[in-house]
């Protein structure tokens, strides 16, 4: 069923004499105002016009796109748009894009057939979990590309400051919004977010979500906690064919908001942050979509041939890095396994292992999250390995250490310090190392509640990627086994899976990777 079923008109081309916005002094005013967040290149390379290409081929827009209705649930309960309606609002959150965006499309696919003009907000608040200026920075710039593009798009784009909960239901009002559509995120604080918006909205204003981020919406890929990877794999493969299509493009909106949007001040919202700065930007990663596609076309070329065989060697450039894109929603998992598996037929093996993490691994997370309240707990983890990490919580550790000596990564094992740093200094640290850094962290400290609890505090506040259902999970199955099964009995980790430095002197040149990232190069 459509969120607003009854269509006010037949839409088609802008009405004769219509105008797009005006981009003169408001740009050069955007300019003036970016110092602190500089613009990025619009200029499209060869492979994004393929992308574009392909995207005509799926549909002239999504107006004509048989859109799948099972990506999208409706929040409130009235559906039907209200005559007086003046424009469609997307509320953008997790997934800040517009292209290869479901939410987005399904947006500006109710504004096409109301003929109603296309508003997308961002609710900016000022701080966010363990979140730094590493983080916002990346964001507030990959926002300025998507601003720039609305611009481009005949849409309008407003930078809310404040909880939506505070600021949303007021933009409401004030613009006439005749259909609110959102993202969807499976954590704590983004549902609650939804959940405040829906019980301030008026009664007459739909609400609908649509799972952006996910190939086949949580929801829809399992109707509970999935216990391991095997058990929500088939289920995932089953619905592949009818959910990883191609998307249609996102049009030049025909239909032009009454008045433009507020110009936005990127330098004020940027020194408005109540976030720690201490934690400085990474230079490695270039925020928003055509950078994030770039490294993606990177990828393919140059990575995407050894990644099965060197993916867990952390000194072999074989994994694809798009984390930090897939985390911000500025690139679509969506995509990217679109365009890799053009490559099945020469890497079938890298391409197939790709899709296990970046599709059922990933999906898995999101069903994780989704379905269980803990999943930053102890409390979250199966009871077996509640129980055996009970059985040994008493057990003499090795070592012990305070969060300040992991942080600075002062210990004893010159391999942990060198992926502690890694992350310190990059914003990433690799897949390989992430595990065996979260075991040893539960190995120095008193409980595993304290473990657990340091890790995604470190995770948090360095990883571009950090506060995503992957970091969560990843942090679990390291320390409580989440998603694994019970192995041999041992010391302070019970049935808990082992990782020791012995077994990563056998799988890659730890002393390569150590020197790569030692305090001294790390200070220079």
């Amino acid at each position: 069923q459509e969120l607003l079923p009854h269509s006010r008109g037949q839409g088609g081309e802008a009405p004769a004499g219509t105008t797009p916005l005006s981009r003169g002094p408001v740009l050069r005013k955007r300019k003036a105002e970016a110092a602190e967040v500089p613009r990025v290149s619009r200029r499209r390379t060869e492979e994004e016009e393929a992308v574009q290409e392909a995207r005509r081929r799926a549909a002239p827009s999504v107006r004509e796109f048989k859109f799948n209705k099972k990506r999208v649930r409706l929040i409130s309960q009235g559906s039907d748009l209200k005559d007086d309606a003046r424009c469609i609002l997307y509320w953008m959150s997790r997934d800040q894009r517009l292209q290869d965006n479901w939410a987005f499309l399904y947006a500006q696919r109710l504004a096409l057939k109301q003929e109603l003009p296309l508003h997308v907000c961002f609710c900016l608040v000022p701080k966010f979990l363990e979140a730094t200026i590493r983080h916002y920075g990346f964001m507030l710039r990959g926002l300025q590309e998507v601003a720039e593009e609305c611009t481009d798009l005949n849409i309008a784009f407003h930078l809310l400051r404040g909880y939506a909960k505070d600021v949303l239901p007021t933009f409401v009002l004030e613009h006439g919004v005749g259909g609110l559509v959102t993202d969807f995120s499976p954590l704590r604080l983004p549902r609650q977010w939804v959940q405040d918006v829906r019980e301030r909205l008026p009664e007459d204003v739909p609400f609908a979500q649509v799972d952006a981020h996910n190939i086949v919406p949580c929801w829809v890929a399992s109707t509970k906690q999935e216990y391991r990877a095997r058990t929500i794999r088939g289920k995932i493969h089953a619905q592949l064919p009818e959910f990883l299509t191609e998307f249609p493009p996102v049009i030049r909106h025909p239909y032009p908001p009454s008045c433009p949007a507020e110009p936005i001040a990127w330098k004020a919202c940027y020194s408005s942050l109540e976030v720690d700065r201490t934690v400085k930007e990474v230079e490695w990663a270039t925020p928003g979509t055509a950078a994030g596609l770039a490294v993606l076309q990177s990828f393919i070329t140059e990575r995407l041939k050894s990644f099965v065989s060197h993916r867990n060697d952390p000194n072999k450039a074989a994994l694809s890095n798009l984390s930090p894109w897939f985390h911000f929603g500025q690139v679509s998992t969506q995509r990217a396994i679109l365009e890799v598996q053009k490559h099945r037929c020469k890497y079938k093996e890298s391409v197939d292992a790709f899709v296990e993490e970046a599709v059922v691994r990933r999906e898995l997370a999101e069903n994780f999250c989704y379905y269980n309240e803990n999943y930053d707990s102890v409390q979250g983890a199966y009871g077996w390995a509640q129980t055996t990490l009970k059985l040994h919580a008493k057990d003499k550790r090795p070592f012990l250490y305070k969060l300040q000596e992991l942080e600075q990564g002062t210990t004893h094992d010159p391999l942990w310090n060198a992926a502690q740093l890694q992350m310190v200094r990059e914003g990433k640290m690799h897949g390989f190392l992430r595990m065996y850094w979260a075991k040893k962290i539960l190995e120095w400290t008193r409980a595993p509640e304290e473990a657990l609890q340091f890790a995604i505090y470190l995770n948090d506040r360095y990883e571009l990627d950090g506060r995503d259902p992957n970091g969560y999970v990843g942090c679990l199955w390291s320390i409580c086994g989440m998603h694994d099964h019970g192995w041999k009995e041992r010391a302070v980790f019970g049935k808990i899976r082992y990782m020791n430095y012995a077994g990563c002197k056998r799988k890659f040149d730890v002393g390569q990777f150590e020197r790569r990232y030692a305090p001294c190069a790390i200070s220079q």
